[in-house]
């Protein structure tokens, strides 16, 4: 047991103390720790059993910011991919060969017809360089730990000169973002247009390229053609989650409003809403009963700002009829636009009473939180593969952090025995200071401390060998362009970063909602700087003291 004398007494340099005043409450919240957590009983009711069994760690909410659903009163979703699934290698299959068909009759040649789509080469958080013709993937610091031309990676070289000279502004219209699902199929063809004309030596102006394969998949959404071929297939298109009405079921039966909030405009909007709920749970006949206020067209991410009038659309047809304004929002009519005040007002409900869920970093989750007090849940479906493949690559991935941690003492134990080294070689320089046996025996030290340094730096080279090696088996086996889409090297890649920093909770689909109370008590885990993480992984490698002697880490423990 510590007690407060053996606590620090050396002086401090910055005015800080080591005496707390509730240090004696402090100390009998240790001993009732102990006891609590050695609570067999306590353990055994915690266990999973099959009432509660645990839930799969991909169908997890993980929690970035605490968020109390009891103070949540209203719930509010996005469609496309939030309530709305979509099977991925599919919709972007069609997406990519219905823009490459718009590019022809704007003129491109034929010959751009033989791209095939790799599902692969897109990937969320990327970013493309419109002036350079390159698409990067950078860390939260914005350090480019990928770029490939074409379809062609850069060389470490070329990697540095393009990006290491100044920082990357995103702000400049030199960059574009893929931070949507639906934005995929964009970097794979402007990647293979520019390997196919680079390689016939065809001249490609990147920034007239990329704009004009980006108005072209807009076009494809903005004419409901891309929408009009799903829904002749919808089944084929769209995943029906047998969850999800359950899910939103057990949210209203938690005292929840729900609110529908989407880009999409009515008649595309009931379709697909029609698919994925009607008739799923008895009490709800139509997907309407599961919601208290129904609005498209929302022009989001425009609706948290400035935004524009509520209008009433009919709901009773499938043409997107506007009847006028709507000067309130009433359960069973259906609106079209909006902003996020005048939606506050009407519906009575502001700030962190309301739980938005979107799958849109930027458009759903960002600029809702930059706007709003609003609390935010972000879907981000991808994480299912990754969760699912790390943990099958759990031993590869522990073997990894090892050899990281021994490379990171070994680069320390060198730099160390290099100054002794070079402290003893400056003391062997000045020879006449030295007695003979005194100079032998120093020549002796050297030549024992130089073969030790030798092993020592072998062992580094051998073991950053093996870190690259693994690192680059794990990431690659995930995504052979990429990696893995949360991580950029040893750091949260700039996609991880912004889940991180704007979404209070993520999980890869609504339908995990059914596996929480509605009065759930979502807690985030204690944040840990790099200060606290170094006593963190020490007393995790400490050994276990020997029966009966005391852990001078177990406080309150006898």
């Amino acid at each position: 047991m510590r007690n407060p004398s053996s606590l620090p007494n050396s002086p401090t340099l910055h005015g800080g103390g080591f005496t707390s005043p509730n240090r004696l409450r402090a100390h009998a919240a240790e001993e009732k720790a102990a006891e609590l957590l050695a609570d067999g009983e306590l353990a055994a009711l915690l266990a999973p059993s099959a009432e509660r069994s645990e839930i799969e760690r991909a169908r997890q909410m993980f929690v970035n910011r605490n968020l109390k659903m009891p103070q949540v009163e209203l719930l509010g979703f996005d469609m496309d991919y939030t309530l709305a699934i979509y099977h991925m290698r599919r919709i972007e299959q069609l997406s990519f060969e219905m823009t490459v068909e718009r590019l022809i009759a704007r003129g491109y040649p034929e010959t751009i017809r033989t791209l095939t789509y790799d599902h692969q080469f897109g990937m969320r958080g990327l970013v493309v360089d419109k002036l350079n013709g390159n698409i990067i993937k950078m860390d939260r610091f914005g350090h480019v730990g990928r770029a490939y031309h074409g379809t062609e990676p850069l060389s470490t070289e070329e990697r540095h000169r393009e990006y290491k000279q100044e920082p990357i502004r995103l702000k400049n219209p030199q960059f574009a973002c893929i931070d949507t699902l639906f934005a995929l199929p964009e970097a794979c063809l402007f990647a293979g247009v520019i390997q196919l004309f680079e390689a016939s030596s065809h001249a490609v102006e990147y920034g007239k390229l990329y704009d004009d394969i980006r108005d072209a998949i807009d076009t494809v959404h903005r004419d409901n053609s891309l929408k009009a071929r799903i829904r002749e297939a919808m089944g084929h298109y769209i995943f029906k989650d047998p969850e999800l009405g359950p899910s939103l079921h057990k949210l209203r039966s938690g005292g929840k409003k729900l609110f529908l909030l989407t880009n999409s405009l009515w008649d595309y909007t009931d379709a697909v809403m029609r698919h994925l709920l009607d008739g799923v749970v008895a009490e709800y006949p139509s997907w309407r009963n599961y919601f208290d206020v129904v609005v498209t067209g929302a022009s989001k991410p425009s609706f948290f700002g400035l935004g524009s009038t509520f209008l009433e659309v009919d709901g009773t047809r499938a043409d997107n009829i506007i009847l006028g304004e709507a000067n309130s929002l009433e359960r069973w009519k259906v609106y079209q636009g909006g902003n996020l005040q005048a939606f506050e007002r009407m519906t009575g409900y502001a700030g962190e009473k309301i739980l938005y869920v979107g799958d849109h970093i930027f458009g759903d989750i960002l600029k809702s939180k930059k706007a709003s007090l609003w609390r935010t849940c972000m879907v981000v479906q991808e994480i299912e593969d990754e969760i699912r493949y790390t943990d099958s690559r759990r031993e590869e991935l522990s073997r990894l952090s090892d050899v990281e941690g021994a490379r990171a003492r070994l680069d320390d134990e060198v730099n160390q025995r290099k100054g002794q080294l070079n402290a003893l070689e400056r003391r062997l320089e000045r020879a006449g200071e030295l007695s003979e046996p005194g100079r032998s025996k120093s020549e002796s030290e050297r030549k024992r401390q130089k073969g030790e340094l030798d092993k020592l730096r072998r062992a580094l080279r051998q073991a950053t060998e093996i870190a690259d090696a693994l690192e680059v088996d794990v990431e690659e086996g995930f995504n052979p362009y990429w990696g893995l889409m949360f991580k950029e090297g040893h750091e949260n890649s700039r996609f991880g970063e912004q889940v991180e920093k704007y979404a209070c909770l993520y999980t890869s689909r609504v339908s995990n909602f059914l596996h929480y109370s509605p009065m759930q008590y979502f807690r985030s885990p204690r944040d840990v700087m790099a200060h606290e993480r170094s006593l963190a992984t020490k007393r995790r490698a400490d050994p276990p003291p020997p029966e009966g002697a005391e852990d001078p880490h177990a406080s309150g423990r006898r």
